[in-house]
């Protein structure tokens, strides 16, 4: 049985977790104005493509769309395919700095790269999976900004199959951290009642394919 939604907003410090692993909710940190601008911006000026996976030895073509962004060196392999950063442009340097920012008072982070998802109705979604690639550290902190339809945000523990569920609102940030992506499954659920569009960016610390000897 999947527990009652986290209320919402909640302290930046309370973790909403129950255990092994840190899910903090920043609750919404853009105005409407602020946000609604955002949105038009990343619909618009993002030069967005299906994303591939590789899944039981074919290479499969997703119904949601995504950019990757980083430095040039910053090739990133998950779900078997491995996708060329695009050069940060000033708009998202500009959003990661205001998420940097943010964080700042609760734990100081600096992000080096953004992976954007833009998910065009509620049919749309991602399935459950960890972000635990050797490219991204240990202990690796994940924040997410959300902007666009509210999506349902659900947590599966990988061996208790414990679930917890978070609404992402329209320009609301989330952050996952610790030992997050070892132990815990996370997807945005799909639904018929949505038909609007919604984007995230989830800033990360991308450490290289170095990592795997480490």
């Amino acid at each position: 049985m999947t527990p009652d939604l986290f209320p919402n907003p909640a302290s930046p410090h309370t973790n909403l977790l129950p255990y092994d692993g840190i899910l903090n909710d920043h609750g919404i940190i853009f105005t409407p104005a602020e946000a609604d601008a955002c949105l038009h911006i990343l619909l618009h000026e993002i030069p967005w493509r299906h994303d591939q996976v590789r899944l039981y030895g074919q290479t499969i073509t997703t119904a949601r769309q995504t950019a990757w962004y980083a430095e040039a060196s910053a090739a990133y392999t998950y779900s078997g395919i491995t996708r060329a950063p695009l050069p940060w442009t000033p708009f998202l340097l500009r959003l990661k700095a205001r998420v940097e920012q943010h964080l700042h008072a609760v734990s100081p982070t600096a992000f080096n790269s953004c992976l954007l998802n833009r998910y065009r109705h509620g049919g749309e979604g991602m399935g459950w999976h960890s972000d635990d690639e050797a490219e991204l550290g240990t202990n690796t902190v994940i924040a997410s900004l959300s902007f666009g339809a509210t999506r349902k945000f659900a947590f599966r523990h990988n061996r208790t199959r414990e679930k917890r569920e978070i609404l992402l609102h329209h320009g609301q940030l989330v952050v996952m951290r610790g030992a997050t992506q070892h132990h815990w499954q996370h997807a945005v659920m799909k639904s018929r009642k949505i038909s609007e569009e919604r984007v995230s960016l989830t800033f990360r610390t991308y450490v290289g394919r170095q990592a795997k000897a480490t």
